[in-house]
């Protein structure tokens, strides 16, 4: 990543700011509509480099790929069962472990690596996942990316039951879902202890349906009927995550900041920052299909006390908000955040620490001391973007 200075500045205001379409919306869709029996057409598929590895990966399997506008997107599937090849998911966690299972479909060998910082990163519960299920995960002996995966010469082979533990990315179970309507009996993911990132599991049964799949979840299991994807025409609505940004930043300044089409988007946990800004202290008006946000600059950022399971993409946005905050805030329920691009709770401490805000990492969160008296610094983005932005 390269080296940005930012100047704050005092001026309130009133800003617009446009926000790309979900990456997660969007990355799901690409999997269903590659998957399909005919061509798909999504529209507001945003810029970022996750999808971009998709894409890319969707050329090399064969997948046609054709931007008819700037933001829309002709997919074709493969009609042939092409030789083996290796794809590069770069640093995209998500791009890694879609493909991974979406690959295991394939007759022929597919390689699945990526940059070094992603290679480190756990995959064993769904590598896993796939072995039990018949499919083929090369080297047997390892764990980690790369890996190589195809499907059995006999399909009829394969089981369609699975269990996964709750408390793992919720990307792999997303993953065993998209593929499991493509399974000859469908397949039943049994769910140990709770389900972290559950709006994660339901955006993935969504998206499904829109390309005609019958998905049912539940809290200890989640059923996927035997039934192939067909072509669908996809609208992906605008991502929360990213719009968290601005409306923290909105309301750590004392201005206002308004993020049209917001309003259209239902299937993201990462909503729910809506409801945090304003237990801080901030207003929040919809009109129409457009959401507004703004603290008033004699007002006070107020402290949060809350469990981020369910959006744990809004962590580091969050703290950075918390830390202006007047009072301690804890955010819980997010242990497992430490296994993302970076250290998402011990990495998000230390550059803050640098700032002079105390930041105490709790076994399954964070505990932010908020501070009126912040000093300028120089942070490492651990080749995270959330952490960068």
């Amino acid at each position: 990543m390269q080296d940005r200075l930012i100047i704050p500045t005092n001026r309130a205001s009133t800003h617009v700011v446009h926000v790309p379409g979900s990456k997660s919306v969007a990355n799901r869709a690409l999997v269903c509509a590659a998957l399909a029996d005919s061509a798909s057409v999504l529209r507001n598929v945003p810029p970022g480099d996750d999808t971009q590895a998709l894409l890319i990966a969707f050329r090399e399997l064969g997948i046609g790929v054709e931007y008819i506008a700037r933001t829309t997107v002709k997919i074709t599937p493969a009609s042939t069962t092409q030789i083996p090849v290796t794809v590069d998911a770069r640093l995209a966690g998500t791009t890694s472990r879609f493909l991974l299972a979406m690959c295991a479909l394939r007759q022929h060998e597919t390689t699945i690596t990526g940059d070094p910082p992603l290679l480190s990163r756990p995959i064993s519960e769904l590598a896993n996942a796939l072995r039990s299920l018949g499919f083929n995960v090369l080297p047997k002996s390892s764990n980690s990316l790369p890996l190589a995966v195809s499907r059995p010469m006999d399909n009829n082979s394969l089981g369609n039951a699975v269990s996964l533990r709750g408390d793992i990315s919720s990307q792999f179970i997303s993953a065993l879902m998209m593929i499991g309507s493509q399974l000859p009996d469908g397949l039943r993911i049994s769910i140990e202890g709770e389900l972290v990132s559950r709006s994660y599991v339901e955006m993935t049964a969504s998206v499904m349906r829109q390309f005609g799949a019958n998905v049912t979840t539940n809290e200890v299991e989640i059923i996927v009927a035997p039934n192939r994807y067909q072509g669908s025409d996809v609208f992906v609505e605008p991502d929360f995550s990213s719009a968290a940004f601005p409306i923290c930043a909105a309301v750590i300044s004392g201005q206002t900041v308004r993020i049209p089409g917001l309003a259209l988007a239902r299937l993201q946990g990462d909503s729910h920052i809506i409801e945090i800004v304003r237990a801080m202290g901030a207003q929040v008006l919809v009109e129409g299909e457009d959401i507004e946000v703004s603290r008033g600059v004699d007002s006070i950022v107020l402290p949060y006390e809350g469990n981020l399971a369910d959006c744990s993409d809004l962590v580091p946005a969050v703290a950075v908000l918390a830390s202006c905050a007047a009072g301690s805030s804890t955010l819980t329920g997010i242990g497992f955040i430490r296994a993302k691009e970076s250290d998402r709770l011990g990495d998000v401490a230390q550059e803050l620490g640098k700032f002079g805000i105390l930041t105490d990492v709790l076994e399954d969160g964070l505990r932010i001391h908020g501070t009126k008296e912040l000093r300028s610094a120089d942070v490492d983005t651990h080749h995270d973007h959330r952490l960068a932005m």
